[in-house]
């Protein structure tokens, strides 16, 4: 029986335990649910006996801030087995938690991601400047610890872990064990890590007085398709949408989840696990004189190297581990010298692929060896291009192909070459990715800008499908960016036909190569400044989607200067004035 259906006549409740227990399980995570599921069979077992000894028992109260989903996973598995294990549990995004209640906690458990250059990311950053601020309280009833993810390619390496470990040991907190930096191969180090700090946690709810009973099956209810237990879905579309004379070959992708249930909510991510061309591992077995066919161990598997190549293993993004050990396997002095240099080690590893590599520096190695060196493959995030609201069972992408020359050979990204030679009917392993921080407004007649150039425009899609579905007229701006009007105006039909409806007020377009100097988003809003302020001053949302590196960066600065102008403030008020839009998620970003 649903407990929507649920009455005091269809139960041994009265009328106020069923409105109690509508209300409470309302306010439950998944998570949540099968503790409390597991935890009331155990307490009727037991007559009732556990029910003073749960109430004195301390909550571990585990917090994450996660960018990719990465973070988010991680906490979620540990609270898994802390519930299996009969604890008690609060599970929570750092960008939902009360800082304040910070100081009654007695059992943390962080897991944190690090963002670009340093950053903490989205939903991290009010819990990482409070701790950082004088207004962070003592916390000396505290016991912690912190799980920090991070990329080893990039020079602050797992800051947001390593700031976060630093505050709370300076405001009197106590270590339950040493932080742990994980690069991107993050699980055996995350899953060693959860198993030590909970078993460092026993003693201290035992001193509290409390027994841990543990609770059986408590992942009953956690049955969503994730990262670990992707779903096998359909392609049903790869179309490209540039025209044929564009340099670049960007792809319109439809995706059928069938029966899956899969929901999602536009401004979330698609995680794409994919398999490396034959082509590139063709190449890479002649090149190293190496037999497909031989074994290779990958944790407790035995397969083929081919097929390890194939399905398993990085081939198409490097990482400073690999050069490290390519270079210690050469001994070549060009590769020795790259890796004491950082800042030229993250340029090479950004511009080249295994296959690079291997032709420019031969080596002879074993098929374990080059396994060994290689990271797993990890699933690519693709912003959501649809509303559900308007395709139901289907997922649609915007999936640049990535392509490069090098030496005279074509080199590919792999998980975008895998989608645009991915035929009618291909399986595809996919799961979705929630993107708390980029959502449309809670009211929807709330004015929205949305600054997408290139595939940046794939949410916006998503937005305008939700807003058409819901009946929204107007309100809504677009900037979109591109090199040329005639090849590269993606979905230029559905924009012009949202413009003659009205559902779209507004469209300026930045075609950088149309004219003789280049013209792109961030000159659209310093040239439309004035009318731009006007709709922040009116209460507009204002989304940016695409490349982080620099276009997200020029927008920024394009928005400040608009604030300058025409806003009559400071550079410093600007600044305030966009965090504090930020703050209020009127100011939100999907950059990569």
């Amino acid at each position: 029986m649903l407990l929507k259906e649920l009455s005091s006549l269809a139960s041994p409740l009265s009328s106020g335990q069923v409105d109690k227990l509508k209300q409470l399980t309302a306010e439950l995570s998944a998570v949540q649910l099968a503790w409390v599921s597991g935890y009331l069979a155990a307490t009727s077992e037991q007559g009732g006996a556990a029910v003073p000894q749960a109430s004195a028992m301390p909550t571990i109260t585990i917090l994450y801030g996660s960018q990719t989903g990465n973070g988010r996973g991680v906490a979620a598995q540990l609270a898994e087995k802390a519930q299996a294990q009969g604890y008690a549990v609060n599970l929570t995004s750092m960008g939902e938690y009360k800082v304040r209640q910070l100081k009654q906690e007695t059992l943390l458990l962080l897991v944190v991601s690090t963002h670009g250059e340093g950053d903490a990311p989205d939903d991290a950053i009010e819990l990482h400047k409070f701790l950082a601020s004088k207004r962070a309280p003592r916390l000396e009833q505290l016991n912690y610890s912190v799980l920090a993810l991070g990329d080893s390619s990039y020079e602050y390496f797992c800051q947001t872990g390593k700031d976060f470990d630093a505050r709370l040991a300076a405001l009197g907190a106590t270590s339950l064990s040493p932080i742990v930096e994980c690069d991107v191969d993050y699980e055996s180090q995350a899953e060693t890590w959860q198993n030590s700090v909970l078993e460092a946690v026993k003693p201290l709810v035992q001193s509290a007085g409390a027994t841990v009973v543990p609770i059986a099956n408590t992942t009953a209810a956690l049955t969503s398709f994730t990262k670990q237990k992707p779903y096998t879905a359909e392609l049903l579309v790869s179309q490209k949408l540039t025209g044929r004379d564009s340099d670049r070959d960007v792809r319109h992708v439809e995706i059928e989840l069938g029966e899956s249930g899969i929901n999602y909510q536009v401004g979330d991510a698609l995680g794409i696990w994919f398999s490396n061309s034959g082509a590139l591992v063709a190449e890479l077995l002649s090149n190293l004189k190496l037999d497909g066919e031989a074994l290779v161990s990958i944790g407790e598997n035995s397969l083929s190297l081919r097929e390890a190549l194939t399905h398993k293993k990085e081939l198409t993004q490097l990482h400073p581990g690999f050069i490290t050990g390519w270079a210690e396997l050469t001994q070549n002095p060009t590769l020795l010298a790259l890796t004491q240099d950082k800042a030229q080690l993250r340029q090479f590893v950004t511009h080249h692929q295994v296959a690079d590599v291997v032709n420019q520096y031969p080596a002879s190695i074993t098929a374990e060896q080059l396994v060994s060196l290689l990271r797993n493959i990890t699933p690519r995030l693709y912003s959501i291009a649809s509303s559900q609201a308007e395709v139901e069972s289907e997922v649609h992408l915007t999936v640049a192909l990535v392509e490069d020359q090098r030496d005279g050979i074509a080199r590919f990204g792999g998980a975008s070459q895998f989608l645009a030679n991915a035929e009618e009917g291909q399986e595809v392993q996919v799961y979705v990715e929630p993107n708390k921080h980029f959502r449309l407004p809670d009211n929807p007649e709330t004015p929205v800008i949305m600054v997408g150039p290139g595939t940046g425009v794939a949410p916006f899609r998503a937005f305008m499908q939700d807003r058409s579905a819901q009946g929204i007229a107007g309100n809504a701006w677009l900037i979109f960016g591109n090199p040329h009007f005639e090849q590269d105006f993606l979905y230029q039909t559905e924009w012009q036909q949202y413009l003659q409806s009205g559902e779209l007020s507004r469209i300026d377009l930045a075609f950088s190569r149309d004219q003789d100097h280049k013209v792109y988003v961030q000159h659209k809003i310093i040239e439309q400044g004035e009318t731009l302020w006007q709709w922040l001053e009116s209460g507009a949302h204002f989304y940016i989607c695409g490349d982080a590196e620099r276009m997200a960066k020029d927008v920024h600065q394009a928005l400040l200067d608009v604030v300058v102008k025409f806003g009559g403030k400071t550079i410093e008020q600007a600044a305030d004035y966009l965090e504090a839009l930020r703050v209020a998620k009127r100011y939100q970003k999907d950059v990569y």
